[in-house]
């Protein structure tokens, strides 16, 4: 079936909330589908004591409130709306002997941490850059949606925007902003999740693996083993992954590559790019950029989106583009 572009989803309209529910459990099967809507349920909105992190920033109200307040107070917070919108394309070229031959040059178009619905104008840019780039394969790690509740009807319609200025085959994973029931809507619109699944890309006889794992910081839904089902020990393999935070399970169950977001690069930071913080259990090498655990490549978007103030400092918004060589 062709994908459905956003203007075709605009006169279909959106899955009503009981067609999400089918739609859900003809996807992941009923119980899954079930155990998925009641975790999120119970605790889309916790801002203590849930995940890989004690404290949730994002799910305090409060805190949003404090940040503008202080960087109104100190005259930036303007300057930090402009920069948050001034997207940089970046390059990252990952070497391996495992890489078939045939997929030398393969180029991976990777955004992150889009949050749509509060990120429109560095939207448009994205949209704007993506459309003349080429690239074989797009890749999604994550928070679409601003808020982490309430309603994703706004968001889906902006990623339906962006759709339409991406090429190929596209593939995500969902974070801890985003709600399951997006799902059904967004395959819709030709965007395929990977649910701790995987998926072979082939050129000719040659094949590499790409899997995905459901969002692991928030919701603690991720499953490695599940994701690897089928993956050959020969065959070289990809993960998508919001989170760097499982780096660890992700390098001893095999995987060449991981790719993710989550931290923002710390999205605001000291001068010279230090962050604050980066609201998660990871080692700092690994917050933004490039990096390396044991035998598997790692690379940690600083996102394209901002998330609780939509500002950027000393931490440029990014998209970024991967490309796969073989090495002797």
């Amino acid at each position: 079936m062709e994908p459905i572009t956003a203007k075709a989803a605009d006169i279909l309209g959106f899955l009503q909330p009981d067609e999400v529910v089918r739609a859900l459990d003809g996807r992941l099967g009923r119980v899954h589908a079930r155990q998925r809507l009641g975790i999120e349920d119970e605790h889309e909105t916790q801002a203590f004591g849930q995940g890989l992190t004690f404290v949730h920033l994002e799910n305090i109200p409060l805190s949003r409130a404090i940040l503008h307040v202080l960087l109104r107070i100190s005259g930036i917070y303007w300057r930090g709306v402009e920069n948050a919108r001034k997207i940089e394309l970046r390059r990252n070229v990952i070497s391996s002997s495992r890489i078939d031959p045939a997929f030398d040059g393969f180029a991976i178009l990777h955004l992150s941490d889009l949050h749509a619905d509060m990120s429109a104008r560095a939207m448009r840019r994205v949209a704007e850059i993506a459309s003349g780039l080429s690239y074989d394969l797009c890749v999604l790690t994550g928070d679409y949606r601003g808020e982490t509740f309430g309603p994703y009807v706004s968001c889906v319609r902006e990623l339906g925007e962006l759709r339409d200025a991406l090429k190929g085959d596209i593939f995500a994973v969902l974070g801890n902003h985003d709600s399951i029931r997006m799902v059904p809507d967004l395959e819709r619109m030709g965007v395929k999740f990977l649910l701790n699944e995987n998926v072979a890309l082939a050129r000719g006889d040659a094949r590499i693996y790409l899997a995905g794992v459901d969002d692991a910081h928030f919701y603690r839904v991720d499953n490695i083993e599940k994701a690897t089902t089928g993956i050959p020990d020969d065959g070289y393999s990809i993960l998508l992954s919001h989170t760097p935070e499982i780096y660890r399970q992700a390098a001893h169950a095999g995987f060449d590559l991981m790719l993710s977001g989550h931290t923002h690069g710390g999205q605001i930071c000291l001068p010279g790019g230090i962050p604050v913080t980066l609201e998660s259990n990871l080692p700092r090498r690994m917050g933004r950029g490039p990096w390396r655990y044991g035998e598997m490549a790692g690379y940690t978007s600083a996102g394209a989106g901002s998330c609780i103030v939509p500002v950027r400092f000393n931490c440029p918004p990014e998209m970024t583009l991967h490309v796969l060589r073989t090495s002797a």
